[in-house]
């Protein structure tokens, strides 16, 4: 039984950045938050690939579920794209989104009870979709810009129905309608989740609750060699962590830490390679790095 079911894309990207390029590397937002919940929780994908897709090992050597990954005829969803020396922008030079634009979630039958559903960016009709098929305990959703302009009325609906909502601070910004992203947080809130937490890239984070604010910085890194699926990576540990402890807002911003931790090493390499190779105790240990630097 997975304590985690996260829907998503899975895709194979294309990428290329100043300190390199990688070709068919696995990746999509599902991939990414899977790959980071997976330290914390079991943990279960619902997707879909074409049969092109040759990489289902990947996640089996994670001990994730692909009971709801579907396979159906065509090819997999493919993103090119490129980072110029600002690694906050990624240039978009091709999306297919092939076997996406048909696809619709089923749920094994055993993934309707898990208790933890993260919902990251996806269209949002199919994040509904999904919540009518679950009652979980706990709910995190993602979006983009693209969701925001072209389903902005189904995202809304998503919003109501969900405990924490991500979003970057542009996505914020943009939604809300305001330059402001404490106040677009606040707007946000109205809308019914209990916590609102608003992605700043290497700038951290910053949780919004009815009665307090709390921001967490970046992780001061070195080495950057690709930020693709960061905050994929950030959303998947704090629902990881998240569903086995609490959900108050204390345990939040503990979630949140380790958030930061593991999308830290997730851009420290191309796709996911480096949550490959990195152990619970090289999270903890960065975990108690964020601990000495936040104290005053």
């Amino acid at each position: 039984m997975v304590d985690v079911v996260i829907v998503g894309t899975v895709g194979l990207d294309n990428i290329k950045t100043p300190f390199g390029s990688v070709t068919d590397a696995l990746g999509g937002s599902a991939t990414h938050a899977s790959f980071a919940a997976s330290f914390f929780s079991k943990t279960g994908i619902i997707s879909v690939v074409g049969e092109d897709f040759k990489l289902a090992h990947e996640f089996d050597a994670r001990n994730i579920s692909t009971k709801g990954l579907q396979m159906a005829k065509g090819r997999t969803f493919r993103w090119s794209g490129y980072y110029e020396y600002d690694m906050h922008h990624a240039h978009t030079m091709e999306t297919q989104l092939n076997v996406l634009e048909s696809f619709s979630p089923k749920l094994p039958e055993d993934y309707r009870h898990v208790k933890n559903l993260f919902l990251a960016n996806i269209d949002p009709e199919l994040q509904l979709d999904v919540l009518e098929q679950m009652k979980p305990r706990l709910t995190l959703a993602d979006t983009m810009n693209f969701w925001i302009e072209k389903r902005r009325e189904q995202l809304i609906e998503v919003i109501k129905r969900v405990d924490i909502f991500l979003l970057n601070d542009g996505e914020a910004r943009e939604l809300m309608n305001t330059t402001n992203i404490v106040a677009a947080g606040r707007k946000l809130l109205e809308l019914g989740p209990q916590a609102v937490i608003i992605k700043k890239g290497e700038h951290g984070a910053l949780l919004l609750t009815d009665s307090k604010i709390f921001s967490l910085p970046g992780y001061p890194l070195e080495i950057v060699r690709d930020p693709t699926g960061a905050g994929d990576s950030f959303a998947g540990a704090t629902i990881g962590y998240l569903s086995n402890n609490d959900s108050d807002e204390d345990i939040i911003r503990k979630a949140m830490v380790y958030g930061s931790a593991v999308a830290s090493f997730n851009v420290e390499d191309f796709g996911v390679n480096k949550l490959k190779r990195i152990t619970m105790n090289d999270i903890e240990a960065r975990f108690k790095e964020f601990e000495a630097m936040v104290k005053f």
